[in-house]
């Protein structure tokens, strides 16, 4: 089945820095700032890539409370409180509250509301609460459509039960339970309860609902059991990077996943909301940036993408033998939009990706080298195998020996990096660069996985070590004769090749990316900590995508001069890989400060603008994101490690 965003009801990606999110995977409540729920942006309650329910919707006697708090208390709660205008007494201040709770488990959202009287009678009432059914999709919402079930074939089908409602449609099938007296009414997808009833005087009443989701389709589950890292608490000594940490888990242990049939591993999903599945280089960089905490999604994240690993050539999905997958959906994902130049149509299971697979090599040889059990590393040594005779055989489309991308579907992703919107790998002049695109991180990734791989074949006496080590030794002598180019400031490498071969010559963050992979010397890796630390690239919150001084460039560009926490953090562990400790101190200052100023649920990606004050947002940056949530833990290592070589207690200005 394929989701199809009609031209004419596109109205552009909703805006969603301001609006609220409480998640347990793979359900999620997004509301409007102050914690409405009414059904604009991104508002809603999903479970998978559907929406269930467009809004929610509070009254008394007909009237709305006003919300005069709303509080998070977890990832997967909150707690608002109203106030009612309309029931009066002998003051003029309300005297009738709503103490509401709202949790998120990974196939129900709960809502429980205690009125509480104040005053010194009771007090007769019609309490409402009313839900919007919908079956709206992800990439719809994404798009702009408004969603109220209808934009499916078939829609919603809705029937109303002695104490239920239930709604049927190509989703599964959605439950909602009032607590015990309410009067059920329907009318188009709002369904309402009503409970009439006398609150007593200095009392309560309790009322409520709960929303239960069967969607046998979707292709992801929760994960099982508690975080790995429940009831840890990491002290820095730093109360910023602490109260970053503390959040991230918390947001982490939300975004926590499995699939049906490996029901003991787990993943992290990419983000909320849009990319809430698996995609293999987040979930790659997310659970690696973790290593310093557990290898519990380490390890499920390897397992789960070797399941999926491709073993066929099909240009419809980009698989190739051996590759590693980009993404996991339940359905076919279409569009036009920011990531493709023209109309783009991804098949459930996509393999547009051209650094998963050496990122999923280098992953398996941090844990080898780590300690992990070696019956780990054994039983996933045929996909290591097939996965470095993809990196050496398929990932050169053209023989040129580097690695490089092309969308042989005309229906894909045109940028298969990291930075895979359409317009991220520009030329100086701010040109865009047309493929196949040979990118200097990637041909990094490739090198070091070339390396951890054939260690790892040495070590379980498998043949084809020499041949490997060989190959990387070529790569290297070929990216630095190719991929290295000179300005006003020096050497600089550059963010690749475009399909002449020609150096697409902008300075870009990806240059972070080659430090520590071994694929540059000793005086490549101190020409680019030079770089990233120039007021061109650092913009004291981080590193940008994009240098300020090339065309192209704009602060709150997704992939052109925004900064990612995720990206800075990659820069920031090379850079102390390399022993440039100082270097990687103020990367490390510039990102708590950043995760400060967002309330310390770091976001996606935020402005590359260098005001004093603090970042701008992003508008449409989706939050909790694993990646950037992650970064606090590599922010957190860091800062011990050069804590520990530096004598200090915590990583200060």
């Amino acid at each position: 089945m394929t989701t199809t965003i009609p031209a004419s009801e596109q109205m552009g990606q909703p805006w969603i820095y301001q609006q609220q999110v409480i998640v347990s995977a793979p359900a999620q409540l997004w509301s409007a700032a102050g914690g409405r729920v009414d059904g604009s942006g991104a508002s809603g309650f999903y479970v998978g890539d559907t929406r269930v329910i467009s809004a929610l919707q509070l009254k008394i006697n007909g009237v709305e409370p006003e919300l005069v708090r709303s509080t998070r208390s977890g990832a997967d709660r909150t707690e608002n409180v109203y106030l009612a205008r309309n029931i009066t007494g002998a003051t003029v201040d309300p005297m009738v509250r709503v103490n509401e709770r709202r949790v998120v488990d990974h196939d129900s959202l709960s809502l429980e509301a205690c009125v509480v009287n104040g005053l010194d009678r009771d007090v007769r009432m019609t309490v409402e609460m009313s839900v919007y059914l919908d079956d709206s999709d992800m990439q719809s919402i994404k798009g702009g459509a408004a969603g109220d079930g209808q934009n499916r074939p078939g829609g919603l089908r809705i029937s109303l039960g002695r104490s239920d409602v239930e709604a049927h449609s190509r989703s599964g099938r959605t439950v909602v339970t009032p607590h015990a007296g309410a009067a059920i009414t329907r009318h188009g997808t709002r369904c309402s309860f009503a409970w009439d009833m006398t609150v007593p005087a200095h009392g309560n009443r309790d009322v409520g609902f709960v929303c239960s989701v069967e969607a046998p389709q979707n292709v992801v589950v929760a994960a099982k059991g508690e975080a790995p890292w429940s009831g840890v608490h990491l002290d820095s000594g730093d109360p910023r990077l602490d109260a970053w940490v503390k959040r991230s888990l918390q947001d982490l242990a939300g975004l926590r996943m499995s699939v049906p049939d490996m029901p003991e591993d787990e993943f992290l999903a990419a983000g909320a909301p849009w990319f809430f599945t698996l995609f293999g280089r987040d979930s790659l960089w997310a659970a690696r940036f973790l290593l310093p905490l557990t290898d519990k999604p380490a390890i499920g994240t390897l397992r789960i993408l070797a399941r999926f690993q491709a073993s066929t050539h099909d240009p419809h999905t980009n698989a190739e033998p051996g590759k590693i997958p980009h993404e996991l959906r339940s359905e076919t994902l279409e569009s036009s939009g920011a990531f493709s130049s023209s109309h783009m149509r991804l098949p459930p299971l996509y393999y547009g990706t051209v650094d998963a697979t050496a990122l999923w090599v280098i992953l398996l040889g941090e844990l080898a080298r780590g300690g992990v059990s070696p019956s780990v590393v054994e039983e996933l040594i045929p996909n290591l195998e097939r996965a470095l005779a993809w990196i050496v055989e398929w990932g050169d489309a053209d023989d040129d020996g580097f690695l490089e991308y092309i969308d042989r579907s005309g229906h894909g992703l045109s940028n298969q990096g990291w930075k895979d919107s359409g317009d991220s790998v520009r030329w100086r002049d701010g040109s865009i660069a047309e493929g196949p695109i040979a990118l200097c991180e990637v041909q990094a990734y490739a090198y070091q996985a070339a390396i951890e791989g054939a260690g790892i074949l040495d070590d379980f006496g498998r043949p084809g070590a020499p041949a490997l080590r060989t190959w990387a030794a070529g790569l290297k002598s070929r990216f630095n004769q190719c991929f290295w180019a000179h300005d006003e400031m020096g050497r600089y490498p550059v963010i690749a090749l475009d399909g002449q071969k020609r150096q697409v010559d902008s300075v870009t963050s990806n240059i972070g990316h080659l430090l520590g992979t071994g694929i540059l010397d000793e005086d490549g890796a101190r020409d680019v900590a030079h770089r990233l630390m120039s007021p061109q690239l650092n913009s004291g919150y981080g590193i940008r995508t994009l240098s300020r001084d090339s065309g192209g460039y704009w602060p709150l560009s997704y992939h052109c001069g925004s900064v990612w926490a995720h990206d800075s953090a990659i820069a920031m562990l090379g850079l102390s890989h390399e022993g440039f400790v100082n270097e990687a101190k103020e990367i490390a200052n510039g990102l708590i400060e950043a995760a400060a100023s967002f309330g310390y649920q770091m976001p996606e990606l935020y402005s590359g603008d260098a005001a004093p004050e603090a970042p701008v947002p992003y508008p449409a940056a989706c939050h909790p994101q694993a990646w950037s949530a992650a970064a606090a833990i590599v922010v957190f290592s860091v800062v011990n490690d050069l804590s520990s070589q530096q004598g200090d207690t915590a990583l200060l200005p």
